[in-house]
This record gives structure tokens, sequence and C-alpha cells, in this order.
């Protein structure tokens, strides 16, 4: 009986530091238009499969692109004319005959002339920021699920498509709080193989769900498959 009574003691500290989690991605991403327009580009051949400057979403911004042009060319003509009305107080103050009335009206023709061109150049970076915003490239994620397709209207808020990082893969764990010290310093085993890995966090705050469990993390490099289940193991 006693004997019994140790192995099953032994038992019951080895699954203690046992623990399956399934890897997944470390990061994951949900892209949302940012702008409202109409969908004419939907890469879905893409799906499924990682990026390389890839496009993937284009809203059409043809509205956007000579609304740009036009305001382009009102701050070239602004600045013509603000120049002109600056040398023309400049030349106005010099005039002792010019009353104060006149040097007024001539001094609040500029400020006009500067506060136009404040808002067209607002307006300017609004409308490059919005057309930016309506072609949207990947440089090297993995594209799980596009949302859209070619002809749809998107607001914005509109999910457009999810990426994920398969740079780096995480296992997530949840371990009893009065174990957690007993496993810092040992070796991590993954599916009974020995590996060099670290924890890389303890959330040290309980768990909402596992009330009585730290949440655990650790970090893999270069992983070559996602979504499968594996053993993990501290000795």
């Amino acid at each position: 009986m006693r004997y019994l009574l140790i192995v099953v003691a032994f038992l019951n500290i080895s699954f203690a530091n046992e623990f399956y989690a399934k890897l997944e991605p470390v990061e994951s991403f949900q892209i949302k238009s940012s702008v409202s327009g109409k969908v004419i580009f939907s890469n879905n051949k893409i799906e499924g499969k990682r990026a390389n400057n890839t496009k993937i979403i284009e809203i059409d911004s043809y509205v956007d692109r000579i609304d740009l042009e036009q305001s382009r060319a009102k701050l070239r003509a602004v600045n013509e004319m603000m120049k002109i009305e600056e040398k023309n107080y400049n030349r106005l103050l010099k005039v002792t005959s010019k009353s104060g009335f006149e040097k007024d009206n001539q001094k609040v023709k500029v400020i006009n002339f500067r506060t136009t061109k404040s808002d067209i150049q607002i307006k300017i970076a609004n409308l490059k920021d919005s057309i930016k915003n309506k072609k949207l490239v990947e440089k090297s994620n993995y594209i799980y699920n596009i949302n859209v397709k070619k002809g749809d209207y998107v607001n914005p808020g509109t999910l457009l498509y999810e990426s994920k990082d398969l740079s780096r893969g995480k296992l997530e764990i949840f371990v009893p709080i009065s174990d957690i010290e007993k496993i810092k310093n040992k070796k991590i085993f993954l599916n009974g193989k020995v590996t060099d890995l670290n924890i890389s966090k303890i959330f040290d705050v309980a768990d909402s769900k596992h009330i009585s469990s730290y949440k655990v993390e650790i970090i893999i490099d270069n992983p070559k498959t996602f979504s499968r289940l594996i053993k993990i193991e501290f000795k």
C-alpha cells in the first residue's frame, strides 16, 4: 500500500508539469477599412497563402486623386496671390499718406490668404492619407481570410481581411499558481523532446476563467506547422 501511494504521488507531480496547447501564430490581425468607397480589387488568389509585398484590397480613389490634383493647383495659385498681397502690404506700410484703416485692410487680405493656404494644406494631407489607405499591401503575412469582394461598398470599420504573422508561434498554457515557481528553472520538453526554449512571459494575475492559474506563454521562432496540439513538459 505504501508503494502504491508513492507511485500515485509521483504521477500527480508529473501531471502537474505536463500540459497541452495548440501552436498558434504569435500575432493575428484584423484589417478594417478607415475610409468609405467601392472595392475595385480583391485578391482572392492570395487567400490561404503568404503575401510578398502583395496588393490585397484596393478601394476606388479616382475622385480623391482628381481632388488632390485640383487642390495642389489651387495651393499654387493661393501661394502666388499671397506673395503679391504681402508685397502690397509691405509697400503700404512705407507710405505715410495711407491711413491705418487701409493698412489694416491689406493686412486682413494677407491673413485670409494664409488661412486659405493652411486649409488647403490640411485638405491635401487628408486626401493623400485617404488614397494611401485605399490600397492595402501586405509585406509577408499569411492571408487568412478576405472578407470583401470586388464591387462591395465599405465604410470605416468594415472588416476587409485577416492576416497572421507566421514568423513566430506561441503556446499558451495555464499553470496552477502553486506550481509556477517549480517550473521557472526547468527544461522545456515539446512532445517528449528537450528544447532550448524558455518561458517568454508569465501573466502574474489569475486568469478570469482559470481562476487558480497563471497564463504562461512560450514563443517559438520559425515554426514549421501551426494549429497542432503539442505536449509541453517541464523537467
